[in-house]
């Protein structure tokens, strides 16, 4: 039995609230245990230099946790004049995360960016702004289907994370924070509805961990992915 009382391979609580934001294209809250991520999409009829005259269009993130999303202060990153690494390296997983469901052929000369701003950070902030940045996504497009300018959809499949991990030798699904700061290892698993892999994420954090560990992560990260789309499925459809 876990602090929380799960048992090793159960998911967080999963509260999803769509239309969190008025304003945005699509946006939704959703919540993992106490990790809260709102996430949201905005559409912007251009595309960078590289993608100019050439049709296809492009999908970003950025990402960033409120001042209040932890026990202590988080300083903003513009006082800083630039996002820290981990920041970056979130950011870039975001993209690559959701461009792996998007055929940017299809979405015209048009940029959407993800925001996944974090609320309240308890572990796998990364991960939830994955899984609910796909279903802002997904509002955004069929808004963009309603109103004319996309005959048909871009996405061609639902995406979504989670984390896993060894604590104390055991295989944990959905690390909450006390579990992922002492984990012996720590895994954000990526995969798409289908069953392929977008990004696996391992790290030993002490002693190195075995082929069957890897395997053993995997197939529980899978299992709780396939939990997370059929919530994105209730939610979205594409």
């Amino acid at each position: 039995m876990r602090s929380d009382g799960r048992l090793a391979h159960q998911v967080r609580k999963v509260r999803i609230r769509k239309n969190f934001q008025k304003n945005a294209a699509g946006s939704c809250l959703i919540e993992m245990g106490d990790t809260h991520v709102v996430c949201s999409a905005s559409v912007d009829e251009k595309v960078p230099q590289f993608l100019r005259n050439t049709g296809k269009g492009w999908l970003t993130a950025e990402y960033g946790m409120l001042p209040g999303s932890c026990t202590g202060r988080i300083e903003r990153e513009s006082s800083k004049g630039r996002p820290s690494g981990r920041t970056q390296e979130i950011q870039r997983l975001i993209g690559r995360s959701l461009r792996s469901v998007v055929d940017l052929t299809k979405m015209g000369e048009r940029t959407i960016t993800l925001d996944a701003d974090v609320l309240q950070g308890d572990g796998g902030t990364r991960t939830a702004s994955i899984t609910g940045c796909f279903i802002a996504l997904a509002m955004a497009v069929e808004k963009l289907i309603k109103k004319g300018a996309l005959t048909e959809s871009p996405i061609i499949d639902y995406v979504a994370a989670i984390s896993v991990g060894m604590f104390k030798g055991t295989p944990l699904l959905d690390l909450c924070y006390e579990e992922d700061s002492k984990a012996e290892v720590d895994m954000n698993v990526v995969m798409t509805g289908s069953g392929k892999f977008v990004e696996v994420q391992g790290t030993a954090e002490g002693e190195p961990f075995s082929a069957k560990d890897l395997d053993k992560l995997v197939g529980l990260a899978g299992k709780g992915i396939q939990q997370l789309i059929v919530l994105q499925k209730k939610a979205v459809r594409i």
